[in-house]
């Protein structure tokens, strides 16, 4: 709803026709007598609202509390408004809100019609004296709204030295259109008050100094006015906070799809990288499978050769062909001159060989003699590599002395030039 439309508190319109006509008071002030609710049929919720703040009567101690709560800039008083100071007894009727009087006879009313009534002692006040202690500055309306005692409430007030502009005051019989106002407007009349309007409940009094006033109210509220009930503001305030709360969660319901289709395709994902892993899984285990048969029969084979190994190790012929092998070995160790000479070398050292043979080849001469070539021509140093452009003397020239291989060479020299020539 618009911000500027008005919203309505009131049982009757009555705010929306005192904003018609003091609404372009800024910070206005109002006396509420009877004031009951600080929010559900109340007429000066919706100033309070705009920036006014005033004096809220309400004798009842539940009313009064909600009161302290909610209105924290109005002065708020658990009394009751009399034509005296003193004390009086009130009549509740619990199970309905507002019908609390200090009449007697609307309490027996009330009784006769099936309702509980509940009795309690209050304090009682005037409005001038009460004016006198809190009012400050001009009263912009008073409202007196106290089911039947209207009359002993305005007995109580100072209308000559607290000129309120206008006055708002309930004007029928409790629960019933009979009026009652006859016996209580000449007191308002009679104080400088013109009569404005009845609007089946209230009758409005305009002071004669703000006699301009009085055309707002020759009409009953009506579209013009651009008001709305509180219970419909409420409605669309909720009916707002029930879209909004549908919107967001339409968003979060999108943000958790889009994260949902995300997750989804992870998860996709993951299936297909499951099912690739276990592809690559399953091969590797039929690897490992034929890797782990040729190695059962791999060492089945060596078992196998070990045992025959051992068998042929064991075997008569192994043994018998054993000088055989070390002949071998011995053979294959002399086609390498270089460990032959080192093994040569080591036995001519041995002190108790030399002992052992020496005697033997003493006594054959012919052996001692090719013993003998062979160890020198076995320990003989090997030659040592030639120059670096000297040419290796051939095996059939080497018999020959030095000097005939000089005179050799020369010839063949000269036989090359002559060739060339």
């Amino acid at each position: 709803m618009n911000q500027d439309y008005f919203v309505s508190y009131s049982q009757n319109s009555e705010d929306v026709l005192l904003w018609r006509a003091l609404g372009h008071v800024q910070g206005g002030f109002y006396i509420d007598v009877g004031a009951n609710d600080p929010v559900e049929h109340s007429v000066t919720k919706a100033f309070y609202d705009r920036g006014w703040h005033g004096i809220s009567i309400e004798p009842l101690p539940s009313f009064h509390q909600a009161f302290l709560e909610q209105r924290p800039r109005d002065v708020n008083l658990a009394i009751a408004a009399g034509a005296a100071n003193g004390e009086l007894t009130l009549y509740d009727v619990p199970a309905v809100r507002g019908w609390a009087s200090p009449e007697e006879s609307v309490a027996e009313l009330h009784r006769a019609e099936g309702h509980e009534v509940t009795e309690l002692k209050v304090p009682v006040r005037t409005l001038a004296s009460v004016c006198a202690e809190h009012v400050h500055g001009e009263i912009h309306f008073l409202k007196v709204d106290v089911e039947g005692f209207e009359g002993e409430v305005l007995r109580g007030m100072d209308f000559a030295r607290w000129r309120p502009w206008v006055l708002v005051i309930e004007a029928t019989l409790p629960n019933s259109r009979e009026t009652n106002h006859a016996s209580w407007e000449p007191l308002v009349l009679g104080q400088g008050y013109r009569y404005a309007w009845f609007d089946g409940l209230n009758r409005y009094y305009v002071a004669q100094e703000h006699s301009e006033l009085l055309d707002k109210f020759g009409i009953q509220p009506n579209v013009f006015d651009e008001f709305i009930s509180h219970h419909l503001d409420a409605a669309w305030r909720n009916g707002r906070a029930a879209n909004d709360a549908l919107r967001d969660a339409l968003e979060h319901a999108s943000e958790l799809q889009e994260r949902l289709d995300v997750a989804n395709a992870r998860v996709e994902q993951a299936a297909q990288e499951k099912m690739h892993a276990d592809a690559q899984i399953g091969a590797l285990t039929q690897t490992v499978a034929l890797e782990q048969a040729n190695a059962e029969k791999l060492l089945a084979w060596a078992k196998s050769m070990e045992a025959t190994i051992i068998a042929i190790h064991a075997s008569t012929s192994w043994r018998v062909t054993r000088p055989l092998r070390l002949a071998g070995r011995l053979v294959q160790a002399l086609r390498r001159p270089q460990r032959l000479r080192r093994i040569v070398t080591r036995l001519t050292r041995s002190e108790a060989l030399r002992r052992l043979l020496i005697p033997v080849l003493l006594r054959f001469p012919a052996l001692n003699r090719r013993v003998s070539a062979s160890l020198s021509a076995i320990k003989q140093t090997p030659p040592e590599p030639l120059p670096e452009g000297v040419a290796p003397v051939p095996d059939e020239l080497r018999g020959l002395p030095a000097s005939v291989r000089a005179v050799l060479a020369d010839l063949q020299r000269a036989r090359r030039l002559h060739t060339d020539s």
